[in-house]
C-alpha cells in the first residue's frame, strides 16, 4: 500500500450528462486566437500558420453552477466563453480525417482570465500562466456525449452577465475546425482520454465584479453558469 506525506488531491472530474460515471479530467489545453473578431479586439493577428495554446491545471476546474470568489492580484477579469472538446481515445499523429473518433463529448466552458496579468506578460514576452493558470479558472459544463450532440460545427455561442448579452457568435467561425485542431495537437502531445481542448472565444470579451452572474450557452450543446464572489 502507497504511502504519501499528505492526502493527494482529489481528481477533478466533470459529470457526463445522462449518468452518474464522471468525466476524469487529465489535462486543459486552451486554443489562443481561434476567432478573427477576438485576436483584433486583442489588438492582434491571427497566426494562420498553425493553431497556439496554453494550459490550464486540472486543479482550476469549476463546475458550471458554482460560486467563486474574484481571484487575486487583478483588477481586470475577464470571461471568455468557449466550446470544450473532451477526447475519449489516445491519439498520437492522428489524421485530420479520424480526428472526431477520438472526442468522446462537448461542452461549454469559461476560460477565465486575469487580463491586466495576461497583457503585462505579453508586453514582456512572458508566458501567460499567471494571467490564465490560476485557482478557478476553468469552469466546465456537464460534458455531452457524441451519441447525444453529434459534433457540433455551427450553432451560436452565447455569453450573458446579469442578462446582458455580451458575447454573441457561430461555430462556423472558428478559425481551426476540432478535426484540425486535434490533429495538429496530437503532433506535439500523446493526447489521452481525459484530455480537455478549450477551443477559443470570439469577440466580446470583458470583466466581470463581485456579485455579477454569468451566463452561457452553445446550440446542441448546453448551457453553463457562474457567479462571481467577494474576494477571499
Amino acid at each position: 500500500m502507497t504511502s504519501y506525506v499528505f492526502d493527494p488531491a482529489p481528481l477533478p472530474a466533470a459529470p457526463v450528462r445522462g449518468t452518474d460515471a464522471r468525466f476524469p479530467i487529465n489535462r486543459i489545453f486552451c486554443v489562443g486566437r481561434n476567432y478573427e473578431a477576438h485576436a483584433r479586439e486583442m489588438g492582434v493577428q491571427v497566426d494562420r500558420e498553425a493553431p497556439f495554446y496554453f494550459t490550464k491545471s486540472p486543479g482550476t476546474y469549476v463546475p458550471s453552477g458554482a460560486a467563486i470568489a474574484y481571484p487575486p492580484a487583478t483588477e481586470n477579469y475577464h470571461y471568455e466563453m468557449e466550446l470544450v472538446v473532451a477526447i475519449g481515445k489516445p491519439a498520437f499523429r492522428v489524421a485530420r480525417e479520424q480526428a472526431l473518433d477520438v472526442v468522446y463529448g462537448y461542452a461549454c466552458g469559461l476560460d477565465m482570465t486575469r487580463r491586466d496579468l495576461q497583457l503585462a506578460a505579453r508586453a514582456k514576452q512572458r508566458p501567460w500562466d499567471i494571467g490564465k493558470d490560476f485557482e478557478d479558472s476553468a469552469v466546465l459544463s456537464e460534458i455531452v456525449p457524441v451519441a447525444e450532440c453529434g459534433h457540433p460545427t455551427s450553432g451560436t455561442l452565447e455569453l450573458r452577465v446579469d442578462g446582458e448579452t455580451k458575447q454573441s457568435s457561430d461555430l462556423t467561425l472558428l478559425i481551426w475546425s476540432i478535426p484540425e485542431l486535434i490533429a495538429h495537437l496530437s503532433t506535439l502531445y500523446h493526447l489521452q482520454p481525459g484530455d480537455l481542448i478549450y477551443t477559443g472565444t470570439p469577440e466580446g470579451v470583458g470583466p466581470v465584479r463581485p456579485g455579477n452572474r454569468i451566463e452561457g450557452s452553445i446550440a446542441q450543446v448546453g448551457t453553463i453558469t457562474l457567479t462571481i464572489g467577494e474576494a477571499a
